[in-house]
């Protein structure tokens, strides 16, 4: 299978701070390149003082400020930046399985194929250490666990039958 970024969808999370970021001039009447000249023309240097800069001086809320802050220092800018996020997305795969855990790529990609194929509305997005499957929800997750193993986490809703034996319950929701 092809680690390209066509094959994941953009992190919820990724999803809300970018459309927070865009939002902006409705919520503060300043958008994202106003606030990065604000920071530069009198703000702190650093990400947390500029965060604190932002909340006592500009009243911005926690999430707002720190967000602001990130983008206008330019941190992490895969947690913010769609586009970007998808380039780190394939980025975040490769280093799962670099050096020891190399020889667990075919397996994953095996599952990520077959999860793919449950359904167009099924995404994927990658984090650094594992990729969960969204529907309207986590419905499950890989992870290389060990040099030996990958561990593949389900959430079944609604399933409240006994496991079988060759399953483990991880989560204490499900009886064993």
């Amino acid at each position: 299978m092809k680690n390209d970024r066509s094959m994941y969808s953009t992190h919820p999370t990724v999803s809300y701070v970018a459309t927070m970021l865009r939002n902006l001039p409705d919520r503060t009447g300043k958008t994202l390149a106003e606030w990065k000249n604000v920071i530069s023309a009198g703000g702190p240097t650093g990400q947390k003082e500029t965060v604190v800069w932002l909340k006592s001086n500009h009243d911005l809320g926690g999430t707002t400020a720190n967000r602001v802050a990130g983008a206008a220092t330019g941190q992490d800018p895969e947690k913010y930046d769609e586009d970007h996020y998808l380039t780190m997305a394939v980025d975040f795969v490769s280093t799962m399985y670099n050096g020891k855990k190399s020889h667990l790529r075919p397996m994953h990609d095996v599952l990520i194929s077959r999860i793919a194929e449950l359904g167009d509305d099924v995404r994927l997005s990658p984090t650094k250490t594992f990729v969960p499957a969204y529907r309207n929800r986590v419905f499950a997750q890989i992870k290389p666990a060990t040099l030996s193993r990958i561990d593949v986490g389900l959430a079944p809703e609604g399933y409240t039958d006994v496991l079988p034996d060759r399953l483990i319950a991880t989560d204490g929701l499900i009886p064993v």
